[in-house]
């Protein structure tokens, strides 16, 4: 998560540890060690959330909040002409935040599986920024090119943690530096450059599809 404020709420000093000690231990972590992390007894952490599903269920919307936050405000910076090379040395402010996505990955269920789905809904919106600020071509299929993009983007992620798993699990800062260390230059290169040299494949391929559904369909700019 981002800094807290200089004098966080304790509800949110509760939510913040919650959200740092699940994405180092996943989901069974116990509410003593979140109370112990935020300074407070157990009973604290119930007087404010209710249970430990209420507490996960808060730590969910804040971390998806803080995704779209910094989605949305990398597309106002780049349309803009700002540099970014400030979120990329930040990657370890993050680093929780991509920790907890991991987690919720790994713990699947219906409660992970809704969470991803949220996260494809959110990537719908600020993708729909992005085309609006006039820095993402728009697609025959906004919501199924999101969708594609979080998963690739999560598959990737998910690949390289089974592939290469970390020596401290709980390491989730050296996690995100290992990942974008390989990552990061090839990601950015095939959304700024593309890849295919020609669009014959895609022209070729419309001839057999039928068209996308008409509320997500928007007629991409010529090249």
């Amino acid at each position: 998560m981002r800094s807290a404020p200089a004098d966080p709420s304790t509800r949110e000093r509760i939510r913040d540890a919650a959200v740092l000690r699940f994405a180092r231990e996943g989901f069974g972590a116990s509410v003593r060690s979140i109370a112990t992390d935020a300074g407070v007894s157990p009973a604290l952490v119930i007087h404010h959330f209710g249970s430990k599903d209420e507490l996960h269920a808060e730590c969910d919307e804040a971390v998806l909040a803080e995704i779209r936050a910094a989605k949305n405000e990398t597309i106002d910076e780049l349309a803009s002409g700002q540099s970014i090379l400030h979120r990329f040395a930040a990657a370890d402010e993050y680093a929780p935040m991509l920790g907890y996505v991991i987690r919720s990955l790994q713990d699947g269920g219906p409660v992970g599986r809704t969470f991803i789905e949220q996260m494809i809904e959110d990537a719908v919106g600020y993708t729909k920024h992005g085309v609006e600020a006039g820095l993402i071509k728009p697609s025959r299929d906004e919501a199924a090119r999101a969708r594609y993009l979080v998963l690739s983007a999560l598959g990737t992620l998910m690949l390289e943690i089974n592939l290469n798993p970390p020596k401290d699990p709980s390491d989730i800062s050296g996690m995100v530096r290992g990942f974008l260390a390989t990552s990061y230059l090839p990601m950015i290169e095939l959304y700024s450059e593309g890849f295919f040299t020609t669009r014959r494949m895609l022209d070729e391929y419309l001839l057999y599809v039928p068209d996308p559904p008409q509320d997500t369909a928007t007629e991409p700019a010529s090249e």
